[in-house]
């Protein structure tokens, strides 16, 4: 089941968006301020945002800026306004579309769908978590936007991790994975690449020590978790 956060100052608009999403199979999540919509975002599992611009203390493009600096998530901006500059303004903060207010029900369903389908061909290939990006096809690792560079070996290792969160993974088994069965590579380089891995991350900022735990004994998981603020 897809889920959405409705943020909006306005409990009229978020019950009635509600009523639109809710019997096509989605979970509804609602904030009415900026602040309550960031702190849904890192204690719930939300796959799309509905973002009212209008909102006192924390605007609708504050709100989203913030969200980009910690997450990938969709946001669809709904506003009143109609003017081509602030729909470009949404967009380079970091929207991913803009539906101006009032708008009907199927348009809003299509846009979501439309979007959804869209990230899931990119999912793959691209794992995020807390503003770490690990992308595939581009084999570059990146957090909040800048690259962190790494080896294959690093780059592999990482995405195995973040493609599989709480799999205990045993020194044996990432040789395996990494590097072939027939490999005679020892447990102790995979200790080696994995301290490299979370220097260069602990450097750019990300706090891998929280992601990344060392199973005593056994190997190596990799865990997600939001980040406090």
């Amino acid at each position: 089941m897809q889920s959405v956060l409705i943020v909006d100052d306005e409990e009229r608009m978020v019950d009635l968006i509600s009523l639109f999403l809710m019997p096509h199979g989605y979970k509804v999540y609602k904030a009415s301020t900026g602040f309550e919509a960031i702190e849904k975002i890192q204690t719930e599992k939300v796959d799309l945002v509905l973002l009212d611009v209008m909102m006192p203390e924390l605007d609708g493009w504050a709100t989203c800026k913030e969200i980009r600096s910690m997450s990938d998530i969709p946001i669809i901006m709904l506003t009143a306004r109609d003017q081509s500059n602030e729909i470009v303004k949404g967009l380079k903060l970091g929207a991913d579309d803009y539906i101006t207010k009032p708008f009907d029900e199927e348009v809003l369903l299509a846009r979501i769908e439309a979007i959804t389908r869209r990230i899931h061909q990119v999912d793959k290939n691209t794992q995020v978590m807390n503003g770490l990006k690990w992308e595939m096809d581009k084999h570059r690792v990146s957090y909040k936007g800048k690259t962190i560079t790494m080896t294959p070996i690093e780059f592999n290792l990482l995405g195995l991790f973040m493609r599989n969160p709480d799999k205990v993974f045993s020194r044996e088994h990432l040789i395996q994975l990494i590097w072939g069965f027939e490999s005679n590579t020892e447990g102790r380089t995979i200790d080696s690449h994995i301290r490299n891995l979370r220097e260069k991350c602990r450097q750019s900022g990300f706090q891998i020590e929280e992601h990344l735990i060392t199973i005593w004994g056994i190997g190596y998981k990799w865990k997600n978790q939001t980040k406090d603020q």
